[in-house]
This record gives structure tokens, C-alpha cells and sequence, in this order.
């Protein structure tokens, strides 16, 4: 797999508990067992999925005395919007195409029916 940071921001929200992950860190800070909470899996897979998405540089990560708490960190998500911005303007000129090919296919059976 390709280091480069794109390949690893969609590699890190492929996963529906880190996708989970980040959507709780978007409401603010948490530490681990906060955001453990909601999960059926241990302490050690959340921080792994931690670590996943801090190399992604989706989350940073804080200390403060004896606990460490996550944050999330949106400008990644940016640059993966922007990505997909270019595929969905395709689709949007794709669907704009659809269209008005199938308004010229109802105008068409319209007009074929008239002279009928």
C-alpha cells in the first residue's frame, strides 16, 4: 500500500468503528476509555485504531498528567474532499447528460405519438 497521505486518510476511514471514531471526536476532545465506550472491543483495539488514524493525521494526540486525550484534526479531511470534489463533478455532468438525453427521448415518443 502507498504511504502517501491520501492512501492513508482513505485507509484509515475504510474502517466503520475509526469512521465512528471520528465522528465522536468531531463533537470534541475524548480519551480512550470515552471513546471506548460505545464499542464491544478492547482498550488496546481502540488505541490501535487510534494510532491508525494519528498516522493518517486524521486525530492528534495530548497528555495531560496522567491522561491522553484525542482530538480530531479536519484539514486531512479536506484534502480527501477535494479529491472526490473532481469525481462528483463528473457524476453530476454524467447525470446532466442522462438527462437530457432522456427528455429528448420523451420528446421524441411524444411527438411520434402525435402524428400516430
Amino acid at each position: 500500500m502507498a504511504n502517501d497521505q491520501l492512501s492513508m486518510i482513505f485507509a484509515a476511514l475504510a474502517d466503520p468503528t475509526r469512521r465512528a471514531i471520528l465522528a465522536r471526536l468531531a463533537e470534541g476532545e475524548a480519551t480512550v476509555n470515552e471513546l471506548a465506550e460505545p464499542f464491544e472491543i478492547s482498550l488496546p483495539a481502540v488505541s490501535r485504531h487510534l494510532k491508525v488514524l494519528e498516522a493518517a493525521g486524521l486525530i492528534s494526540r495530548s497528555r495531560n498528567a496522567q491522561w491522553r486525550s484525542s482530538r480530531l484534526e479536519a484539514a486531512p479531511l479536506g484534502a480527501a474532499t477535494q479529491w472526490m470534489e473532481t469525481y462528483r463533478r463528473f457524476w453530476d455532468m454524467s447525470f446532466d447528460k442522462l438527462d437530457a438525453h432522456l427528455k429528448r427521448i420523451q420528446t421524441t415518443e411524444r411527438e411520434e405519438d402525435q402524428n400516430v
